[in-house]
Formats: C-alpha cells, structure tokens, sequence
C-alpha cells in the first residue's frame, strides 16, 4: 500500500468466517474499483482457517489489504478497537464478515459522511432475516438504548456503520461496547448522528454467533455505559444525592416516630416502646444505606478526582496565532 492515506478504511472483525472471506473480499473490490482503500481483516482467535484465507487475501492483494490476528478469542470489541487504531481512511467503514452486510451500501455510507457532515452514519436493517429469538431481543435491546442514551437510532446494533477517521480515534471500544460507539461518540463530542436503511443479507454460511448471554450482557453494559455518560467525571452528584436522599427521608420517619410518642405521652396513653415499631427498623435502614451511598459516592470522587484522564478534554477545532 503507498504512503498516501486512503480514502475508505474498511474494518472487518470476524471469528470463523472462513468460507465468506474471499467472496467478501472480491465482493468490495467490485464496488471500490478505481478507490483508494484498505480492507483490515481482524481475526479475533479463529479456530478455523480464516487467518490462512486472509494471509492468501494479503499475499494476492498487498495494495488493499491488511491482516490482524489476535491472540485469542476477546470478543468483537476488541477486535473494533485494534482496526481502529490500524485505520488510516478518511472514512471508516465497520462491517461484519459473514456477508450478511451488503459493500454495495459503502458508497452511500461515505457520501453521508463527506457530503452531509454527519461524524457518524448507523446502519438500519429495516428487513431483518433472522429468527425470533434473535429479532425480539434486539427490538427491546434498540428500545432501551433509545430511552438510556436519548440516540433516536432504530438499529444500534448494526455492524455497517460509517464514521469520521476522528471519531474512531477518540474513542475505546472495550468489553462489548461495540453496540454503544454512537454513544461514545456523543459523549466525545461527536453528535452529529445519522441512520442509513441498508440490505440485510440472509446468512449463507455458518451459524449466528448470537446468543442470550450477549443479550444480558449488553444491558448491563448498557446499565454502565448510562451511568459513565452522565456521572463518570461527577460520581457525588449520583451516589451522594441519593444516600442524601435517603438519609433525609429516614430523618423524617424518625421525627415521625419521636412526634407520635411525644404525642402519645402528652395525652397520658401508654406507647409502644420504639423498638416494637417497625417504621423505625425501617429508617434505622434507610440511614445506614444513605450514609453508605455518600460516602461510597465520596470515595469515587476523591478516586475520579486523582484520575489523571479527568481533565483530558478533547479540542475539535484550534487556531493558532501567527507566528
């Protein structure tokens, strides 16, 4: 490959994906003829031959191809985030390798990012062909992820997606973050978002990957990457609030309890001693739990506080003075 930046990098993490790589590969030829553009295989610990097929992809196409291997299976996060960091395009193109995303959407992709000024394009594949229990998931996953993040996005996860070279590199792309990068995107500043309806492929080879653990696992990473969003540089403000709150409010069961006794003996009937009722066990609770979340919510900000990447804020645009 020369030493000119390309116009398209295309990031492509697969596991097991031997026997669609070739056809993949010769499919986005097709399309990009006369392009500048690189094509970076992300081998996430196949057990098959895939790294064997992208090795003879590379040797056959040295210009436009490139080949990570990695050590072993880490998951398609990983795998974005190591093609991310290789990319060199001026536009980064995410696709899966199991030719269920169609190259023929790449052009549109790219346009809306040159032409409209998007940072970032998702893929919406309006006509699904995959079973139930892969399609209900993914409604009420799409549904919660609107609702958390406020990305009115149909499909947050769609592999084919589209972003400026910036965006890739200002953010980290870890655990199975892979489904949030818009949102890592808002949060690094890049908002300008966009959807794009593109083709969903039937599967012609293998079997889906998808399971009911990735499901959970991606609300909970969603739970975390909600909370990140809004409180990852001011913990206090959630935790402390909230143990704030609920000292407060077993405050006022206590002086509840005090204003009913207090009443009691002023009219000469006997009352129950305070360790009968069991308002009080409640905001005796209540209080121990408030303090806990405040001080949990202290700590987390002493830690944030002492967090060297705090106050590193990312700059989009400088001018400098002349000299």
């Amino acid at each position: 490959m020369s030493n000119e930046n390309p116009d398209l990098s295309l990031v492509i993490p697969l596991y097991n994906e031997e026997e669609s790589l070739r056809e993949l590969k010769q499919w986005i030829d097709t399309v990009l003829t006369g392009r500048t553009y690189e094509v970076i295989f992300v081998d996430d610990g196949s057990r098959d031959d895939s790294w064997g097929v992208i090795q003879e992809l590379a040797e056959g196409d040295p210009d436009h191809t490139v080949g990570l291997r990695m050590a072993r299976n880490y998951g398609k996060s990983a795998g974005l985030h190591v093609g991310f960091q290789a990319a060199k395009g001026k536009v980064v193109i995410t696709m899966d390798a199991d030719l269920q995303d169609s190259p023929e959407e790449i052009i549109e992709l790219e346009r809306k990012i040159i032409e409209d000024g998007f940072d970032v394009v998702s893929g919406w594949k309006k006509k699904r062909h995959d079973p139930l229990s892969k399609t209900i998931p993914t409604r009420l996953y799409n549904a919660a992820t609107r609702m958390v993040s406020g990305i009115k996005l149909n499909d947050f996860n769609c592999g084919l997606k589209a972003y400026r070279l910036e965006v890739v590199k200002a953010i980290e792309v870890q655990g199975e973050m892979h489904r949030y990068i818009p949102i890592l995107a808002k949060d690094a500043g890049f908002d300008r978002i966009g959807e794009q309806v593109v083709e969903h492929q039937a599967r012609k080879y293998g079997s889906t990957k998808f399971g009911l653990e990735r499901f959970m696992n991606g609300f909970l990473d969603l739970l975390t990457i909600g909370f990140m969003s809004r409180f990852g540089r001011k913990p206090m403000h959630f935790f402390g609030a909230l143990g704030a709150l609920m000292m407060i409010i077993s405050a006022l069961g206590f002086g509840w309890i005090a204003l009913g006794k207090t009443l009691s003996i002023l009219d000469g009937n006997p009352s129950r001693n305070i360790t009968e009722i069991s308002a009080f066990y409640v905001s005796l609770t209540g209080m121990i739990m408030g303090l806990q979340f405040f001080l949990a919510g202290f700590l987390a900000e002493m830690t944030s506080r002492n967090d060297a990447s705090r106050s590193d804020y990312k700059i989009s645009t400088k001018i400098n003075r002349p000299l």
